[in-house]
């Protein structure tokens, strides 16, 4: 698993099996013109720590070939990295899924205002979940 921390900021993992990816398409989602964005909350259940937040990134051959897939993911994995940190939520996993064409062809800025939306989205989603 692949870590990233910095100082004062929250622990991001990187989700590599496929028993985890297919645990958070049970999860909420949101579309956006960039990707597409799944998320699960983790519960003490599976055994796992609960202080950090997991991310999964995947490309599908639609994005295009090898090459194009890469550099969809490794633009992602850049948006998260930036991002990510101050916006999400401990204890949670996200899933990105880069779609045809426009992840890659998207501004960087756009993209992260997605990101940053979306994660608002859904978190106000789960809260009005949680107390009804």
């Amino acid at each position: 698993m692949t870590i990233v921390k910095r100082e004062d900021q929250k622990i991001i993992k990187t989700l590599l099996k496929r028993r985890d990816f297919l645990s958070v398409n049970k999860g909420a989602r949101v579309s956006t013109p960039g990707f597409l964005l799944l998320a699960l909350k983790r519960t003490n259940k599976q055994n796992m720590l609960v202080d950090d937040i997991r991310v999964g990134y995947t490309c599908s051959k639609k994005v295009g070939n090898a090459v194009t897939r890469n550099k969809a993911k490794r633009r992602l994995r850049a948006l998260v990295r930036t991002t990510l940190p101050g916006i999400g939520l401990k204890c949670y996993d996200y899933v990105l899924i880069g779609k045809y064409s426009s992840t890659n062809k998207l501004s960087f800025e756009t993209l992260q205002n997605d990101l940053k939306n979306s994660i608002k989205k859904l978190h106000q989603n789960s809260q009005k979940h949680e107390y009804n």
